[in-house]
């Protein structure tokens, strides 16, 4: 742990310890002392009782901040408790693709309250932003551009920047347009601050930077910056005219919201699920994937039942069952969860899609041909009979090809239908295995002992 996360463990410590005391003045001193993100995560970090009493603790001029730095669903708690003018009076401070990600989430009336209580000048800035979807780059962007004509000279340029009282934050690059604000180039800072003041823009601005479309996905715009290690970068819209800018600080919150999309999804949860949410909100949300789950296990347990009569005759094939289920769906879900991460950083596509699905069913086979001959030694010495162990090995090797087969096919068939594999493809690729793994088991034990 760094001595700045050391710093603030110790601050929520003591509020914490403040909270819990009742020694309010302390909280409220410390609470407002705090960066917005700590007092976000502070907020986030604490059950709904003590939430609120922080909130109503804090200062006016930290709430909008403070709410930008919060989770969907806790502002979403919190904002729908407010009257709108006093919604319009915190987003004042905040950019515009945040207030704008912040209104979409709310419900349509408010939104629409929100923004007659606004002046036309944040109104009309606003609702271009809303146009777009917010998983898109027009749904990330900011408005606050600074463009500047190509035959300009430098001179010229640094005077109309003084004349600015600041600068938009993450601004690394001047936007060329010409007079029908098409995108023509950048002209960097660092070349703007070095080069002769008497050169014009057209001679040092860079040409070969191309802009980012409009309709472009978030997911695409992530990689984009990854890829280029931009800090900022031109929208345009369909015509090329310039449309707002996107700062890598909306792109790391994306990159975020991805993960934590694809780490909740496996579990049938939503990348915004409250840590200290009420057990009446938490638990229908889990009920919906444990009774999808319970109904997959019924398939499995159909399949059992139409071996009954050999699992009766030979007891060790019960004992045994899980080990073909359970590695067969280890190895699935690894297959799986590289697809999936391989398809969210694109670079799965249809030229390289056999080459993986080979290379997986190879895994799954060299696997399988390994743990089934441990396996094999291990149930023949076991129940002194050679029987069970090759039937296992055998349905160990099936199950583990299966399951790599599935996991590669799974997440691309899926995509192609507009069906997130993170979502349900453990799922299915769960209720594949256990199937498999018991057919081929007990059918087999089947054809021996019958």
């Amino acid at each position: 742990m760094s001595q700045i996360e050391e710093t603030s463990q110790k601050t929520f410590d003591k509020l914490t310890l403040a909270l819990d005391s009742g020694t309010f003045v302390d909280v409220r001193r410390m609470f407002n002392g705090l960066p917005p993100a700590d007092a976000a995560h502070l907020l986030e970090s604490s059950p709904p009782k003590f939430r609120h009493i922080l909130w109503q603790m804090m200062e006016e001029e930290n709430e909008g901040e403070v709410l930008n730095e919060l989770s969907d669903e806790l502002r979403i708690d919190f904002l729908s408790e407010m009257e709108a003018p006093k919604v319009a009076e915190l987003m004042g401070g905040l950019e515009d693709d945040d207030v704008a990600d912040i209104l979409q989430q709310l419900p349509d009336r408010i939104t629409r309250e929100v923004l007659t209580s606004m002046d036309h000048q944040d109104r009309s800035r606003l609702e271009r932003v809303m146009l777009y979807p917010e998983d898109t780059a027009g749904g990330l962007m900011n408005t606050d551009t600074i463009t500047i004509r190509a035959p300009l000279t430098l001179d010229v340029v640094l005077r109309y920047l003084r004349r600015h009282e600041e600068i938009p934050e993450m601004t690394d690059n001047l936007i060329v347009v010409n007079r029908s604000d098409r995108f023509i180039g950048l002209l960097p800072l660092r070349t703007l601050l070095v080069s002769d003041p008497s050169a014009s823009v057209r001679e040092m601005m860079d040409t070969d930077v191309e802009p980012i479309p409009v309709d472009m996905p978030d997911s695409d715009v992530a990689r984009l910056f990854e890829r280029n290690d931009w800090v900022s970068a031109p929208v345009v819209d369909a015509d090329g005219r310039l449309v707002g800018r996107i700062t890598i600080d909306d792109v790391v919150d994306v990159i975020r919201e991805d993960a934590d999309h694809s780490f909740m999804s496996m579990a049938g949860l939503g990348e915004d699920e409250d840590t200290f949410a009420p057990v009446f909100r938490t638990a229908p949300r889990r009920a919906v994937w444990l009774g999808i789950n319970l109904a997959t296990a019924f398939i499995a347990s159909g399949v059992i039942n139409i071996f009954q009569g050999t699992i009766e005759k030979v007891v060790a094939l019960a004992v045994l069952m899980p080990i073909v289920a359970s590695m067969g769906g280890i190895a699935g879900t690894q297959t799986l969860t590289v697809l999936v991460r391989g398809i969210a950083l694109g670079q799965v596509g249809r030229s390289n899609q056999a080459w993986l699905i080979n290379r997986e069913v190879m895994v799954g086979l060299l696997n399988g041909i390994l743990w089934a001959a441990v396996v094999a030694v291990a149930a023949s010495l076991w129940f002194r009979d050679w029987n069970i162990g090759l039937i296992i090995a055998a349905a160990m090797v099936i199950n583990l090809i299966t399951a790599a087969f599935m996991g590669a096919v799974l997440p691309l068939l899926m995509t192609r239908i507009k069906i997130d594999p993170a979502l349900a493809g453990g799922v299915v690729l769960t209720t594949v295995t256990d199937v498999v793994g018991f057919v081929s088991f007990l059918g087999l034990a089947t054809l021996v002992y019958a």
